[in-house]
């Protein structure tokens, strides 16, 4: 744009700027940024009018046309009016777009006007700007100094690894041949779901629940969750505020401890005995605690079944609180003698039906009968929860993936899932029996096993003397995935020390050599 008529500016006297003919910088770029510099700092006042290309190029022993290219960038960046062959200027208004532009510094000649040559001493780098760390959260803190521990290592799983199921027994074929079906007639939805999940899947879940654990509930109650600790996450978030109580069983869930810690709760560590969780201790310890949580089916990791009166305890105590019971059914599918105690959401349903309200959220996983690497796992939320938990779960990650909700969906209504549990069940309870075996014969006097009626995983009272978290890391040297009970503490405990022993998802060729490593391993801790 043309700039207006004007009186020419105030002739620079001197023009400085300092050149390197050594520097990878061209020298029209260095005039180009001396300029500017000028400009920006001052030194060489706004609408000054600068010297001709040809009286600055002589000045500072470049050739001319270093000078016109130095000029045309400046005057297409709009720090200079004026055109070639006529009087050149310094902009009155510079863009302010460039205004934190930094100095040039060098140690170099400096050429005047007058064509004198002054020596400069080296300026002193400019101090940076001391740098503030970005911090993360204390949630983000507690996240990583739990949550930690739920990290798995990368490879294959290894006795006796927590949490794996009867993988070899997966219906790979069955399952591949469902999901051939739904693709092959186009009908997956590719589009997004309802963030609770596939209707149908969660209707089948429904109906297997009441009939399985006994649980009352409808298919609008049901979210289809990337498994239960996500449902862990949710539940967190949802009904729980910073500084807020929460009653943890005492050896408890690490995963359940993390969540509740990432949304700023207080767990608060209850004991578990014979019969359960210790409502009374728990009344005691925080009476205005704002949720507990139980896994009331098969206590992990004591593995002991919480009685129907302590049930009806923490209810009661639920009830007259306006408190929340969140009940982790993670492995009930693994009862290997009589029948499990129906789920505290089908047993509080008895109570809804008298006008009180809900105060169970159940979740459950098919983590522990399928493959943990599906992600699929689910909850039953209180009518008067459904849009809220919906709202939350679009949030997160919108829905699980529909393909694998849509196969899980006809596995279940067809009756094959029914079939799988029954195998799986089966097979544990023969793995179990070689663990048992296995300990007595190879781990005698070093690791007590007992039989479990249920679960995965079992729990091995290590020889007096033997400390659980050091059997742990020198059995993690020779590839042994055991788990230190004292980990699951947020106390010191009181007993003596034990490891936690995971089997559903190792044969027994696996079972009796892991436990020959195991046995060689304690030897050494005992001498």
């Amino acid at each position: 744009m043309k700039e207006p008529n004007r009186k020419p500016g105030p002739a620079s006297p001197v023009v400085q700027i300092a050149l390197d003919s050594q520097s990878a910088t061209p020298l029209y770029r260095q005039v180009y940024e001396g300029l500017r510099d000028a400009m920006l700092s001052g030194r060489l006042a706004r609408g000054a009018r600068l010297p001709s290309t040809r009286a600055l190029a002589a000045d500072l022993g470049v050739a001319r046309n270093t000078i016109l290219l130095a000029f045309d960038q400046l005057r297409s960046e709009g720090y200079l009016a004026g055109r070639r062959g006529g009087g050149t200027h310094a902009r009155d208004v510079v863009p302010d777009a460039m205004l934190t532009v930094p100095r040039v510094r060098r140690a170099r000649r400096v050429v005047g006007r007058t064509g004198a040559r002054t020596p400069t001493k080296t300026e002193p780098p400019a101090r940076p700007a001391p740098s503030v760390a970005p911090k993360i959260s204390a949630r983000g803190q507690a996240l990583f100094e739990t949550g930690s521990i739920l990290i798995r290592r990368n490879g294959p799983h290894a006795p006796f690894e927590l949490g794996v199921p009867a993988m070899d027994a997966f219906p790979m074929r069955r399952w591949a041949q469902l999901a051939g079906r739904r693709w092959r007639r186009g009908d997956v939805d590719l589009g997004e779901l309802d963030p609770a999940g596939e209707p149908a899947l969660r209707a089948a879940i429904a109906s297997y629940v009441g009939a399985a654990r006994g649980a009352r509930c409808t298919a609008d109650q049901v979210f289809v969750l990337n498994g239960a600790q996500q449902a862990l996450y949710l539940v967190s978030q949802v009904l729980l505020d910073p500084g807020d109580d929460v009653w943890m069983e005492e050896p408890g869930y690490v995963g359940a401890r993390v969540a509740f810690l990432a949304a700023g709760a207080r767990p608060v560590p209850v004991r578990v005995d014979d019969e359960g969780l210790d409502v009374a201790e728990g009344r005691r310890l925080a009476p205005g605690a704002r949720m507990a949580y139980v896994t009331p089916s098969h206590q992990f990791p004591l593995g002991v079944v919480m009685s129907a009166s302590r049930r009806l305890q923490l209810l009661a105590w639920a009830r007259s609180s306006g408190a929340w019971i969140i009940e982790d059914d993670y492995d009930s599918e693994f009862r290997y003698t009589g029948r499990p105690l129906p789920c505290m959401q089908g047993l509080e349903a008895e109570q809804r039906e008298k006008g009180q309200r809900a105060h169970v959220v159940y979740a459950g996983t098919f983590s522990k009968t399928l493959v943990s690497g599906l992600r699929l796992g689910y909850m039953i939320v209180p009518d008067e929860l459904v849009d809220v938990f919906r709202a939350a779960r679009s949030t997160v990650d919108r829905h699980t993936p529909a393909a694998y909700q849509h196969v899980l969906a006809d596995f279940i209504g067809e009756g094959h899932y029914f079939r799988h549990i029954r195998h799986v069940r089966s097979l544990c309870a023969e793995r179990q029996a070689a663990l048992v075996d296995a300990a007595s014969v190879r781990l005698s006097g070093l690791l007590e096993i007992a039989p479990d009626p249920a679960g995965l995983h079992l729990l091995g009272r290590l020889a007096p003397g033997i400390d659980d978290v050091a059997a742990h890391d020198a059995a993690m040297a020779r590839g042994i995935r055991s788990w230190a009970l004292s980990k699951f503490y947020l106390r010191a405990p009181a007993s003596g020390g034990a490891l936690v022993l995971g089997y559903g998802g190792f044969d027994e060729r696996q079972i009796r050599r892991a436990a020959g490593t195991l046995a060689g391993v304690l030897e050494r801790m005992a001498r």
